[in-house]
């Protein structure tokens, strides 16, 4: 079977989940970091580690201010994320497009 290449930064399953929640949001709004955390179920490792390589690609930016004095880290959904992950979602529908 051939068709689209599904992007290899969003298809691993726990970006993917990072994308959507992301998604889910008004574009151009951020989630706290410990709130996409809770919401994923993911550790602080796991969850820095996805977001390094979806920062890599420009699909997610990661500001980092304080509250207080206290340290916070705002995820948001970039429009170069919002374009990859249409794509992404495109290609997916198109290369289930024989089944059911």
């Amino acid at each position: 079977m051939s068709g689209p290449d599904l992007d290899p930064v969003i298809h691993p399953a726990s970006r993917l989940r990072i994308i959507t929640a992301l998604a889910s949001l008004p574009p151009g709004h951020a989630m706290a970091f410990t709130a996409l955390r809770a919401q994923l179920g993911m550790t602080v490792g796991n969850l820095s580690t996805h977001l390094t390589r979806l920062e890599a690609a420009r699909y997610v930016e990661v500001a980092k201010t304080f509250e207080g004095k206290r340290p916070a880290t705002r995820v948001t959904l970039t429009p170069v994320g919002w374009n990859a992950l249409e794509r992404y979602l495109t290609h997916l529908n198109e290369l289930l497009g024989g089944i059911g």
